[in-house]
């Protein structure tokens, strides 16, 4: 989360901006591409994220629990291909 946070910054002043999801789970590598629910999971996040956004699962929300990084509730969103909704929090 914080080198997808640095390069949003490190790219704002130039007029670029990046669309970030970010999840965490178990990852595989199938024909030297990685692939899983993992990958689609964060897939599904960036495709929530707005210009200059870093959006992560509840799941990265908790793992990082007590650290000093700031994340804002975005609320619930359904992601395609997945039957449950996902709560998504924004990274500052």
């Amino acid at each position: 989360m914080q080198a997808a946070t640095a390069i949003r910054d490190a790219l704002r002043p130039l007029g670029l901006n990046i669309r970030a999801g970010i999840h965490v789970g178990e990852c595989e590598i199938n024909d030297d591409k990685i692939v899983g629910v993992a990958v689609s999971v964060g897939a599904r996040i960036a495709a929530v994220a707005g210009p200059g956004e870093v959006l992560v699962s509840r799941t990265v929300k908790d793992l990082v629990a007590g650290s000093d990084l700031e994340l804002e509730d975005r609320g619930e969103y359904h992601l395609k291909g997945l039957a449950e909704p996902w709560q998504i929090f924004s990274a500052r």
